[in-house]
């Protein structure tokens, strides 16, 4: 089984999508990390205020799979639609 990595980062055009990251971020966070399959998942500020580094890792791309599904209908993902998003995936 090849463990699936994604690298990349959220983009906020505005602090108004900056805040909208950090007020919806805990939550998100805290359910990813207890999903299944879930080996590492952060999510953090880097030095310019609209860019936040996103690194994931997960067991199999079913675990990665079923997080996209997760995230795709949850709160998070309705709130901070509009941030651009830019990743990589690969497979180790």
């Amino acid at each position: 089984m090849a463990k699936v990595r994604l690298s990349g980062q959220l983009i906020c055009s505005t602090a108004a999508d900056s805040a909208l990251v950090r007020q919806y971020l805990g939550e998100h966070t805290r359910l990813t990390r207890a999903e299944p399959g879930c080996l590492s998942f952060e999510v953090t500020e880097t030095d310019d205020p609209l860019i936040w580094k996103v690194e994931e890792l997960f067991v199999d791309q079913a675990a990665f799979d079923a997080h996209q599904a997760r995230t795709k209908a949850s709160e998070w993902a309705e709130k901070t639609a509009a941030i651009r998003r830019s990743y990589q995936i690969t497979t180790e």
